[in-house]
């Protein structure tokens, strides 16, 4: 886990036996909600699978990046304004991003 004042890069939140050796779900929801409640947004930036994003209360934003590959300028563009809008809302506001093995992408 990489982490700023309001940024949090992290490997996919996982659950089943993917939560072993990943981040698992609860945990990373659990940690989100105490350490940050109601001021954090997490993007999905990985295009080979998803969650339900009712973990952290639908404040999911999925950017579909196929692993090991540059993201096209559209999805760049679209990420950075969704970034540059959260975070200008509220100074409290974070944000937390992965991809699957939290490095990649």
């Amino acid at each position: 886990v990489f982490s700023t004042d309001r940024i949090i890069a992290m490997s996919f939140p996982s659950s089943g036996k993917q939560s072993f050796y990943r981040n698992p779900i609860k945990e990373v929801a659990r940690f989100l909600d105490t350490k940050h409640p109601d001021h954090y947004k997490v993007y999905n930036l990985c295009s080979e699978k998803g969650y339900d994003p009712k973990y952290f209360h639908y404040r999911v934003e999925r950017i579909f990046i196929d692993d090991h590959n540059v993201p096209a300028l559209q999805d760049m563009l679209k990420f950075t304004a969704s970034v540059r809008e959260w975070m200008s809302q509220d100074e409290r506001n974070i944000i937390a991003i992965h991809c699957k093995g939290g490095k990649g992408r």
